[in-house]
């Protein structure tokens, strides 16, 4: 018997349309597969004479939320509308009326959810949210099910396309970053006002999330340290590259204990590790667990059809479930017991200057690391001298970020000058003898 099954759309547009053509086009599928048939009957737009690809039936196109969120045979909510407003207060109203909520929005969802699981717990809706990170990649789906025997306790992520992309013509082609961009806007894969993408918000979002489920606690999105690429030189990636490390914008996300630290910026990581051979627009996430060790989950983590099938997945998902689960850990603004947020995070760097070309510089920029308490670990001498400097650059052993700020502000303008600094993640050896410990 095939269970038919009503819906509305919050808005239309490239990830709606490919929504709307998967139902259309794997409708037998579905049915075959599931035993469902899905019936979308309203389709919130803008506006109605606007020219569409898809030639929608008669009176299902509407310009009132109303129409979707009041309907009472509509059973489950799509939300495509992007953005904090008017997609949480919509998502909020459906939830409240028992309306299952699937969703793609990592702004309203990271910034709400606390509100919006609240209100679908009181009612009994669904509230789904695979697509929000990571689009086709079941990274949440894993967390919340396939990986609940495990303790997770760092997470690395790939998660925005755009940024990767640029990366990653920067460095195969040398190219500088905003020629990377413009070619990064021009093929589609990042928006006329790209700041989302490259300052870091985006994948501050999706970590904010991830990290929630991954660690069974509520990260807020506040919580993120966040830095983007746009400061990233192709002398940087070559420099690094020449020390055997890859650039990326990686969402570092790590657990000990009730401490949390949670950053997006960008980071060398070693040349062979799993992560550094991600490129163009693809997105990976790497993950440790106690008992399923060392993971990577690679995929398309942006598009229209990518996106849509992670929600169409979620339909299928909400649609055949007898009861709809929820995270479990405190879901709150501020939860009695709640992870701490740890800012001095500890790491390796990689520092470049411009330091003087005279006697004693050397001397000088290494006492300031050891008062600090920062240890060198290779120094390197770039090109030749141009206007009485030569470039400088240091790797340190693992030191605290106060450190490194201190002994850099300690560092005098006329010995040297900081042109950049970016962290290095050093993947700990795993012993395979640890025994399972008790969550």
């Amino acid at each position: 018997m095939i269970k038919r099954v009503t819906i509305g759309f919050l808005g239309c547009g490239n990830v709606g349309s490919g929504v709307w053509r998967l139902l259309e086009n794997f409708a037998g599928d579905i049915a075959h597969r599931a035993g469902l048939t899905f019936y979308v009957k309203k389709v919130l737009v803008r506006s109605l004479d606007k020219k569409r690809d898809i030639e929608f039936p008669p009176d299902v196109l509407t310009i009132e939320p109303e129409d979707v969120l009041e309907d009472p045979e509509i059973e489950m909510v799509v939300e495509f509308l992007g953005g904090e407003e008017p997609a949480y207060t919509h998502m909020l109203h459906a939830l409240k009326n028992g309306k299952t909520v699937i969703t793609a929005n990592k702004v309203a969802f990271a910034l709400h959810w606390h509100e919006l699981q609240k209100a679908a717990k009181k009612s009994g809706a669904g509230l789904y949210y695979e697509a929000a990170v990571c689009a086709a990649i079941p990274i949440i789906h894993s967390l919340e099910e396939s990986l609940q025997a495990n303790r997770i306790s760092k997470v690395l992520g790939i998660i925005n396309g755009t940024t990767n992309y640029i990366l990653s013509r920067m460095s195969r082609e040398n190219a500088d970053y905003e020629t990377a961009l413009k070619d990064a806007q021009r093929l589609g894969l990042a928006e006329p006002d790209p700041s989302s993408d490259v300052e870091g918000l985006d994948a501050a979002y999706k970590l904010s999330i991830l990290a929630s489920i991954a660690f069974h606690g509520r990260v807020p999105f506040e919580d993120v340290f966040v830095e983007g690429i746009t400061k990233v030189t192709a002398e940087d990636i070559r420099c690094g590259e020449e020390l055997g490390y890859t650039l990326k914008l990686l969402a570092i996300a790590k657990r000990d204990g009730l401490n949390v630290e949670t950053r997006v910026h960008p980071t060398f990581i070693a040349s062979d590790h799993p992560l550094a051979n991600v490129n163009g627009s693809f997105n990976a996430v790497y993950l440790f667990g106690h008992a399923c060790k060392e993971m990577m989950l690679l995929g398309r983590g942006a598009g229209d059809l990518p996106t849509a099938s992670a929600i169409v997945g979620d339909l299928e998902r909400a649609a055949t479930t007898t009861k709809h689960r929820y995270p479990t850990f405190a879901n709150e603004l501020n939860p009695k017991i709640a992870l701490k947020n740890i800012k001095d995070w500890k790491c390796p760097f990689y520092i470049r200057m411009l330091a003087s070309d005279k006697p004693g510089v050397l001397r000088t920029i290494a006492s300031a690391f050891a008062d600090a308490g920062v240890s060198i670990a290779a120094v390197q001498q770039k090109g030749v001298q141009k206007d009485g400097r030569v470039t400088l650059v240091i790797i340190t052993h693992t030191a605290s970020e106060k450190a490194i700020r201190k002994a850099l502000d300690e560092i005098p303008f006329d010995t040297a000058a900081l042109v950049s600094m970016i962290r290095v993640e050093q993947e700990n050896p795993v012993n395979e003898s640890d025994e399972l410990e008790t969550l």
